[in-house]
């Protein structure tokens, strides 16, 4: 069950590389970092290491009265309602506020390209939200049934991210470290996996810890990566980003927990090396 992550990637790749070989008009709107002539965020990105805003925050239930963006949008309370239900299309005021969440990231390896928010639902935007836990600031609590990530705060509150899981949801429960961080990282399929699936070796190539794939924005982890740990083995799960927003909140491809990539490095900075992730169990 471990290898999930693995294997399911292997099969995005697959998808992924006959999009990106046969792209269109309409693909190159959708796929544009894997176009080429594509010339990257625009000039007003947020730039690589400025302060991450803090996202808006609201009460369980609804957006406070009188919040400058959209006081008459409506979003399910936590773990209510299954994604998609309740949700609405944000109107001008609420787009602005989080189009600086989710604007292109400047001085990156690789460019990142602004999030068209329509590509998500607005239930699995990053958001500030009362979480009343025992669990100490800093903890990461994920609950793959409902497709959110909290980063616990002071005061019983949390900032929550909507991730994806593997299509088979997450049947993993237990409380794991993050081991290590990585920007941009290689991803290293096992042999087990390139020979049942040959054709993923022309994705492929001699990497400094063996075949593997490069970071970049054809790689499945996106553009960081956070590697959980139980005591001193791998689990080999990852928290990580997508170049595909509009899975979040879906149970497809990759097993790992995924994020949108500006959602993933804002984590990202805010987490240190062996920080406390608990995975909820699932809810019968």
């Amino acid at each position: 069950m471990l290898q999930n992550c693995a294997l399911n990637i292997g099969v995005l790749i697959v998808i992924a590389g006959s999009i990106a070989s046969s792209a269109s008009a309409q693909d190159c709107d959708r796929y544009a970092w894997q176009c080429q002539g594509w010339s990257g965020p625009p000039s007003s990105a947020r730039p690589r290491g400025a302060p991450q805003p803090l996202p808006p925050t609201y009460q369980p239930g609804y957006y406070q009265p009188g919040s400058p963006f959209a006081p008459s949008y409506q979003t399910a309370p936590r773990g209510v309602l299954p994604p998609g239900d309740n949700a609405a299309t944000p109107d001008s005021g609420f787009g602005a506020q989080y189009a600086s969440l989710y604007a292109g990231v400047d001085g990156e390896r690789f460019p990142i390209p602004a999030v068209r928010l329509s590509d998500v639902d607005p239930n699995f935007l990053r958001a500030v939200v009362n979480y009343p836990t025992s669990e100490q600031p800093g903890t990461i609590i994920i609950d793959p049934q409902s497709h959110f990530l909290y980063l616990i705060q002071d005061g019983s509150r949390a900032i929550r991210y909507g991730v994806g899981v593997g299509r088979q949801g997450f049947g993993w429960s237990v409380v794991v470290t993050v081991h290590d961080k990585q920007e941009w990282p290689d991803w290293y399929p096992p042999k087990e996996m390139l020979q049942r699936q040959p054709e993923l070796m022309r994705q492929m190539s001699e990497l400094q810890s063996g075949i593997g794939m490069p970071g970049g924005p054809r790689n499945p982890l996106g553009a960081r990566a956070m590697y959980l740990w139980q005591g001193n083995k791998d689990t080999l799960y990852r928290i990580h980003g997508t170049f595909e927003p509009w899975t979040i909140g879906q149970n497809v491809s990759s097993g790992c927990i995924r994020m949108i990539n500006q959602d993933v490095i804002d984590l990202y900075e805010r987490v240190p090396m062996g920080a406390k992730v608990v995975v909820l169990p699932a809810r019968s």
